[in-house]
């Protein structure tokens, strides 16, 4: 776990300085030649980048990996990744579902009640739930969801799931918090109530074997519907992670996909379980899931109000990675209590993105208020990437950002906001397609 002192703050703001988006493309000294006879290297990133991007990285490495002259080695540079759709193509967190349903590892409720499962889902949801699926096995046991008898209930749990609707149209979630949580993630993970971590670790696995397999563009068939049935490890962002691990940064994963599911997907980057954060279950004495989850800052576990989303994952980066506790691991920190590096992709990444006090990588999926803030690059600080594997074209129509850009606390669109409550205005789409 790391942690700071005051040398590090001092450090950290040289270090800032040195790093400002000039600094990055031009002119930090080189990391061989900062400790003269040293034998220091730092690592060299691979091709595969867009426009100046492999540059910036690479700066980024030179100027904070080990071979950095004011750098203690006592202290290692925090590098944090998103890691659906940042570290792999497509969303591990879906994979599992797709695969929990396939398999039948479902577990109907205890006495039934499918409210039990989740305090935002709506007695809506919880009556078509218990319509399609309360017949077909006894309270904590198996559904049968891989069967065609269990057909109904595979489509209307992947409804709920995917669509955050039933199947007849009707609003499946309600009165949440849409910067600390979001319902259906949480809900996979709620999900797995009955079971240990170490089995559903054993799910992950069998699932990230089967997807790693099949063809890019491959679909499985998930009740009487048809869903993504393929993931993959971007090249780009496992040489990035190795770069920086071997620089000497700390590297960690924080994810809105379950604890257990992303640890088995990130051994595949080198990273161990005690570097990701994701989704956490609290257990019974035995060790098995329930459908409550730990909570973090002034959200105590089982509240079920405050995952790895948005303004969750600050908090939970701030707790886990930096060792804040409290109600003050919800705020933004001093730089030295910070992130240097951060990469994402979605709107769920803003809040631990822009608390990267150096560089913050996104990957373009056409995500509103994520693209309004990278675009506008107020800082200098952000670098914007198209996906490795099928980029998305351009966006026609430019990024909402000074209207409904911004999703508020309870569901309501807003404007963009920079970090002095200036509004942001609307922005065109440029990193739209790969240059290599």
């Amino acid at each position: 776990m790391t942690r700071s002192g005051p040398a590090r703050r001092l450090q950290a703001a040289a270090a800032a300085a040195a790093i400002t988006a000039g600094a990055l493309v031009a002119a930090a000294p080189a990391a061989q030649a900062a400790r003269p006879g040293a034998h220091c290297t730092t690592p060299t990133l691979k091709a595969g980048w867009y426009g100046d991007n492999q540059a910036r990285l690479q700066r980024l490495l030179d100027t904070y990996g080990a071979c950095a002259p004011y750098r203690p080695n006592r202290d290692k540079p925090v590098a944090v990744f998103d890691w659906d759709n940042t570290v792999v193509k497509n969303d591990v967190g879906d994979a599992q579902m797709f695969w929990l349903l396939r398999n039948g590892k479902i577990r109907l409720p205890a006495g039934g009640d499918w409210a039990t499962t989740s305090r935002h889902l709506t007695p809506a949801a919880a009556r078509a739930l218990d319509e399609a699926c309360g017949r077909l096995a006894r309270p904590g046991a198996p559904l049968p969801t891989g069967a065609p008898a269990g057909a109904g209930c595979a489509d209307e749990i992947n409804a709920v799931y995917g669509t955050a609707a039933t199947r007849s149209g009707a609003a499946a979630f309600a009165g949440w918090d849409h910067r600390t949580t979001e319902p259906g993630y949480a809900w996979l993970a709620q999900l797995t109530r009955g079971w240990s971590a170490r089995e559903v670790r054993g799910f992950a696995a069998a699932a990230r074997t089967e997807n790693l397999t099949a063809p890019i563009g491959a679909t499985q068939r998930v009740g009487t519907g048809s869903a993504t049935g393929w993931v993959r490890y971007y090249e780009q962002q496992k040489d990035l992670i190795g770069a920086l691990r071997k620089a000497g940064f700390d590297v960690w994963i924080s994810s809105a996909s379950p604890q257990p599911v992303v640890e088995v997907w990130a051994e595949g980057v080198g990273i161990d379980a005690d570097h990701v954060i994701g989704i956490r279950n609290t257990t019974t004495r035995d060790g098995r899931h329930t459908a409550h989850l730990q909570g973090c800052g002034s959200v105590k576990d089982g509240a079920d109000t405050m995952i790895t989303y948005i303004d969750g994952k600050r908090c939970w980066i701030n707790k886990e990675i930096f060792g804040i506790r409290g109600a003050a691991a919800e705020k933004v920190q001093p730089a030295a209590r910070r992130q240097v590096f951060a990469a994402g992709d979605s709107d769920t990444d803003i809040s631990f993105l822009r608390d990267a006090t150096a560089l913050r990588l996104v990957l373009n999926r056409n995500k509103n208020e994520l693209m309004c803030r990278a675009y506008d690059n107020s800082d200098g600080k952000w670098i914007v990437n198209p996906m490795f594997i099928e980029p998305k074209g351009r966006k026609s129509a430019p990024y909402p950002c000074a209207t409904t850009g911004y999703v508020e606390r309870d569901g309501a669109p807003g404007p963009v906001r920079r970090g002095d409550t200036s509004v942001i205005p609307d922005q065109q789409d440029t990193v739209y397609r790969p240059q290599y």
